[in-house]
């Protein structure tokens, strides 16, 4: 008699086979969360600067003073803006007489991307 021994477990094939579709659908997703994210950071960039914008309307409105009055930091927060927003990406908001600005160059600006 015979005893057929069973082997159990997965060959190397196998194996090789599950490793390289996880490698390829690794390959497809890391650039694609990659573009979301970055989109994400832009989004929220310009949601930031259009949030800064208002608190600049309102701030000129309330102490009847005109569009070319300096306006800092300490005029906006905590009255016009809870407190001063920080940018996603890292930079930093810079109060401008027309908008105010991102100081990443490879971030979107307020307005222009709104077009």
């Amino acid at each position: 008699m015979s005893k057929m021994l069973r082997r159990k477990g997965f060959t190397l094939v196998e194996i090789m086979i599950v490793v390289a579709i996880i490698g390829l659908l690794a390959a497809i997703a890391v650039p694609n969360f990659a573009r979301s994210r970055s989109t994400a950071q832009q989004r929220a960039c310009i949601a930031n600067l259009k949030q800064i914008e208002g608190a600049q309307q309102e701030y000129l409105l309330d102490s009847h003073s005109s569009s070319t009055a300096n306006i800092t930091w300490a005029n906006l927060v905590p009255d016009y803006i809870k407190r001063q927003p920080r940018c996603p990406a890292g930079g930093a908001y810079a109060i401008n007489v027309d908008t105010p600005t991102c100081t990443l160059g490879n971030q979107a600006t307020y307005p222009h991307v709104l077009q």
